[in-house]
């Protein structure tokens, strides 16, 4: 496909926020784009693909009725 865009581990990671593992995790569940291998010990993946994934999760934190974070509340010291 002529103008793919591929980035590494590296670059993935500093694009999302999220550790390695939880990465993993979400593309085995099929929720994450999946890596593919270059070589033996080389994965990438497409950015097109994480850019749409971002896009989703944006979205999805917008609609009404999706659960958002909630501050941490402290309690009181003794």
């Amino acid at each position: 496909m002529p103008g793919r865009v591929l980035i590494k581990r590296r670059q993935l990671l500093q694009k999302v926020p999220l550790c390695e593992r939880t990465i993993l995790n979400l593309e085995k569940r099929g929720k994450f784009p999946r890596r593919f291998c270059i070589t033996s010990r080389l994965v990438a993946w497409d950015l097109k693909e994480v850019d749409a994934w971002i896009a989703e999760q944006q979205t999805a934190a917008r609609l009404p009725g999706t659960p958002q974070a909630q501050p941490l509340s402290r309690s009181p010291s003794k």
